[in-house]
């Protein structure tokens, strides 16, 4: 019986042998990387949006605190508001990655909010009580920070889009796309719209 089970074990031991190599060829191939790039991508654009959610909810308090100091400058503050009403009424799920005209109109609406808020940090310049009031300098600290994250989310975005598009169209990423990952879109990006948009801009008040 012994006899009988010998070429079995061995076949079977040559067999996981078989399986186990293949399986680490597979991986050293890059088999895992489109979904890993995937993933990434996902990742990366959670803390763009987070970063800019965070700015949108620094907004109302920044706007109350001037209002209270230049209340006259009504435009500039309407111009703000609307700028983050339409910001934040863009749809910004995980389909908007693979659609580039959404993208491009979610890239508008924020550039045109970071705009607006520009324009209300010059109009600080004209009342030394606002500038040098405390709630202020601390929505400035905060805004000032939360530009910086924007600019480094939004680089880390772009590096992982641009990561997971090369890998869809290169060797041997190609390959492994067209017979196992199909159903992947490439991702959208970010354009620079401006000159050094990919720079965090100055807020000076």
């Amino acid at each position: 019986m012994a006899t009988l089970h010998k070429p079995f074990q061995q076949r079977t031991v040559w067999q996981l042998t078989s399986l186990i190599t293949l399986v680490l060829f597979l991986s050293g191939c890059g088999i895992n990387n489109i979904p890993t790039y995937d993933e990434k991508v996902t990742a990366a654009w959670s803390q763009v949006e987070n970063q800019y959610q965070r700015r949108a909810d620094l907004i109302p308090n920044l706007v109350e605190t001037v209002k209270g100091f230049a209340a006259q400058e009504q435009e500039t503050l309407t111009a703000v508001i609307e700028a983050r009403s339409k910001a934040t009424s863009i749809q910004v799920d995980e389909s908007i990655l693979s659609n580039p005209q959404r993208l491009q109109q979610f890239q508008q609406a924020q550039g045109e909010l970071s705009s607006a808020l520009s324009r209300l940090m010059a109009v600080s310049e004209r009342y030394p009580d606002l500038k040098s009031n405390q709630n202020f300098l601390a929505l400035q600290s905060q805004l000032e920070g939360t530009e910086n994250r924007i600019a480094v989310a939004r680089r880390d975005f772009i590096q992982a889009v641009e990561r997971y598009n090369t890998e869809l169209r290169t060797f041997p990423g190609k390959i492994w796309y067209s017979i196992l990952y199909s159903d992947l879109e490439p991702r959208a990006n970010f354009e620079a719209t401006t000159e050094n948009a990919d720079e965090a801009p100055a807020v000076k008040f």
